[in-house]
C-alpha cells in the first residue's frame, strides 16, 4: 500500500477516463489499493457489470462520488445553477439516486459518499430553506444506509461552508475538502480553509490549481506540487490537524492523466 505520511494514498476513478480493467491494470503498475470511486455508472443499464468488475479488483474503497448527467460545469454561471440538488426539476429523483447510491457505497465496505451538493447562497432566505432541506434529507438517507455524505469544497467561502454544517448539524453530512476547487472557484485560500473546517473533514482531495486573473472564470487545474495550493505546507497542516483518513489523488484536466497521477503518487510519497 503507497501511502503519504500516515495516510494511504487513494485516487479518483474519474481521473482515469478509463474502464475498471484498465483503471485496475494502471493502479497496479503504481502501487495503489485505494480508490475514491465513481457510484452513479453503478446506477446506470449496465450497472451490475461495473460493479462485478470493480468488485473484482479487490480496492479498498475510501469513499463514493455522486453526480447528475445534468450538472453543466462549462460556467462558473452554469454549474451555479445545474449543480448538484440545487434544480428543482430534477429533485426529488436526484434524492431519489443518491440514497440508491449512498447504498451502494454501504456495499462496497466504504463509510462516507461525497458529492458537489450545490450552491450556497445564504442572502436568498427561501432558497436556503429549500437547500438546507434538501441536504438534511440527503444526510438522512445517508445515515438510512450506514454512511455519511461528504459535501465537496468549492463553490463557497470556508466561513459561508462553516456556517452550514454547523446550522444543519446533522451527524451524517460532513465534508471531502478539496483545496484546488477554492482556488479554481476562487473562493478561499486552502491553508486557512482546511483549519477553519478540519473538525468536519473526513476524506480529502490531492489537486492543484492557479487561480483564475479574470473574474467571473475557472482557474486553470495543475498537477500537484505546480500550482498555487503550496503542497507541503499543505500536508503539514493535515498533520498539525490530526487528519486521519485518506488522500485521494484527483486530476481532471490535461491529456496526460496518467503521468501526471505517478507524478502527483511520487511527490506524496516523498512526504514524510
Amino acid at each position: 500500500m503507497q501511502k503519504c505520511g500516515r495516510w494511504p494514498i487513494s485516487v479518483c476513478s474519474w481521473s482515469f477516463r478509463k474502464g475498471i480493467d484498465e483503471i485496475g491494470s494502471v493502479m497496479t503498475a503504481l502501487g495503489l489499493e485505494h480508490i475514491n470511486l465513481a457510484i452513479a455508472p453503478a446506477l446506470g443499464p449496465e450497472g451490475g457489470a461495473y460493479l462485478e468488475a470493480v468488485k473484482r479488483q479487490g480496492w479498498t474503497v475510501t469513499a463514493g462520488m455522486m453526480n447528475f448527467d445534468y450538472e453543466d460545469y462549462s460556467t462558473l454561471e452554469t454549474i451555479k445553477v445545474t449543480g448538484g440538488i440545487a434544480p428543482d426539476e430534477h429533485w426529488p429523483a436526484s434524492g431519489q439516486a443518491f440514497a440508491k447510491a449512498a447504498k451502494i457505497t454501504a456495499e462496497l465496505g466504504s463509510k462516507y459518499i461525497m458529492m458537489h451538493v450545490g450552491f450556497l447562497d445564504h442572502t436568498n432566505h427561501v432558497y436556503a430553506k429549500k437547500f438546507y432541506d434538501r441536504v438534511r434529507a440527503l444526510g438522512d438517507s445517508a445515515g438510512e444506509a450506514g454512511v455519511s455524505l461528504l459535501m465537496e469544497t468549492g463553490q463557497e467561502s470556508a466561513e459561508d461552508l462553516q456556517r452550514f454544517v454547523e446550522t444543519l448539524n446533522h451527524p451524517q453530512v460532513l465534508l471531502n475538502f478539496d483545496p484546488a476547487n477554492l482556488i479554481l472557484y476562487n473562493k478561499d485560500e486552502p491553508l486557512p480553509a482546511l483549519r477553519r473546517l478540519a473538525p468536519w473533514i473526513r476524506h480529502i482531495h490531492i489537486k492543484d490549481a492557479v487561480r483564475t486573473a479574470v473574474s467571473g472564470t475557472w482557474g486553470s487545474e495543475a498537477v500537484w506540487g505546480a500550482g498555487q495550493v503550496n503542497a507541503f505546507a499543505f500536508l503539514d497542516l493535515l498533520s498539525e490537524v490530526g487528519y486521519g483518513g485518506a488522500v485521494a489523488i484527483e486530476r481532471e484536466a490535461g491529456d496526460q492523466r496518467v503521468k501526471d497521477i505517478a507524478t502527483a503518487v511520487r511527490r506524496l510519497m516523498a512526504y514524510e
